[in-house]
């Protein structure tokens, strides 16, 4: 009898920890969670100011507070391509969202902030209001802390130019470290 109570004991034991161990679940997935990232790109625009291409550089920088929930910030200048002095000159901000497809992740963002231009031949110089949609696909290269922005797409309005409605579009390519 007192044998029965001891293998009772221990299965009721044993059956009350299989039971705690199978109720963890195992993480149906994983992902990188917060990120911070440092890059730099060279850019091609259509200035809709007279239908000039400029070319140029930006800086810019990736927070993700979350795996595909983030922040992007751009300082992009253009003033290559230009024979006679124009230079377009923005500051952005403004939310980032992603999905990765393998070491690709493919992003929107919508941003606005400050535009400065400067006219042909230094007539003027001018301050605006910049509103910028946009998206691209950037590359993780593997084991490493490079990413490669393979594409950045993005169309700017600025509402209050001068002489009507400014809207640029252009493209950019660069590459970037992820620092955190």
């Amino acid at each position: 009898m007192m044998r029965r109570l001891v293998v009772a004991a221990l299965a009721l034991c044993a059956g009350a920890l299989t039971g705690a161990a199978s109720a963890q679940d195992i993480p149906s997935a994983k992902g990188p969670g917060s990120s911070l990232v440092l890059g730099g790109t060279v850019s091609s625009f259509q200035s809709d100011y007279g239908k000039t291409y400029l070319a140029g550089a930006s800086g810019y920088v990736d927070a993700n507070v979350y795996n595909r929930v983030g922040i992007e910030a751009e300082a992009r200048t253009l003033r290559f391509n230009s024979n006679d002095g124009m230079r377009q000159t923005t500051y952005l901000a403004g939310p980032r969202l992603s999905k990765d497809f393998g070491s690709l992740r493919v992003y929107t963002k919508l941003m606005a902030g400050r535009g400065t231009f400067e006219f042909p031949y230094g007539y003027a110089r001018g301050s605006y209001f910049v509103t910028a949609a946009g998206g691209g696909v950037d590359w993780r290269v593997k084991h490493t802390p490079l990413i490669v922005r393979v594409v950045d797409f993005e169309y700017q309005r600025w509402p209050q130019f001068t002489f009507g409605d400014l809207k640029p579009y252009g493209f950019s390519t660069g590459l970037s470290l992820r620092i955190l």
